[in-house]
């Protein structure tokens, strides 16, 4: 069985028995990995040398362990704490943008494939988002996060081409973004669904397509985006049912995006 030691950020566990737990890590350079932590909740000090600072939901830590078929849980066999993003604990709205991040993260990535630019994207916003005095609000750093999940793995929307016409999107007054096809397109739809509820097609105003140019050019560069709160609002409710219509399935934490203002 192969080992491997990598920086994992855990994105869902839960108690196994009295002593163990099982745990998904999303790993630096291993992808997602679901494994299985015996005696990481024991407080013997063999345990607790193994399992620095124990393994809990949203922080940071070194793995080591080893990897099985992809039908069986990886063993977990060390754990050394990094980050444990106090800051999470303290203020609810920021925990529950992590906590969404990470529910995402565990359902957009398949299991043992590698994606270093997601590990790094949910790095950022979770220490964003524990810092006392951050650079930029929480909903700029979620949406800077959605924007680079989505195109890391090959989701991301269609920003300046009509996907109706494959010419230049034109200058419009609001436009209808299609999940189906990712992206925008100026040219009116007969219908569109029941709003953000439905299938799509859905109507979008002018403002909320600039402020996800400013997302998008934002992840890029790494700088923070200057743009209305209400409007990033929008286009994190926007990627977010954009997500939920890959998956084909709503999240129990979407409702923490869906129902923002």
């Amino acid at each position: 069985m192969p080992r491997f030691k990598d920086l994992a950020i855990c994105v869902r566990h839960m108690d196994w028995s009295e002593t163990s737990q099982v745990v998904t890590l999303l790993t630096e350079q291993h992808g997602l990995i679901r494994g299985l932590a015996k005696g990481s909740r024991r407080m013997s000090p063999s345990a607790v040398a193994r399992f620095s600072g124990g393994i809990e939901l949203l922080t940071l830590g070194q793995a080591l362990g080893s990897l099985r078929t992809a039908y069986e849980l990886a063993g977990i066999t060390e754990w050394d704490l990094q980050e444990s993003y106090p800051q999470l604990r303290t203020n609810l709205h920021a925990q529950q943008i992590a906590l969404y991040a990470a529910d995402v993260t565990a359902a957009m990535i398949a299991d043992h494939d590698p994606h270093p630019k997601t590990f790094a994207g949910l790095r950022a916003l979770l220490a964003e988002l524990g810092d006392r005095k951050p650079t930029s609000a929480p909903a700029a750093a979620l949406g800077r996060f959605q924007w680079q999940i989505l195109e890391d793995c090959g989701y991301q929307p269609q920003l300046d081409v009509d996907i109706k016409t494959s010419q230049p999107l034109a200058e419009a007054g609001s436009y209808w973004f299609d999940p189906r096809a990712g992206g925008f397109t100026a040219v009116g739809e007969e219908s569109s669904g029941s709003g953000m509820d439905g299938p799509g097609p859905w109507r979008v105003r002018k403002e909320t397509l600039e402020s996800l140019r400013l997302v998008a050019r934002s992840a890029e560069t790494g700088a923070a985006a200057a743009s209305a709160s209400d409007s990033v609002s929008r286009v994190n409710r926007l990627l977010c049912v954009f997500v939920r219509a890959i998956l084909d399935r709503e999240l129990p934490t979407m409702a923490f995006i869906l129902s923002s203002e």
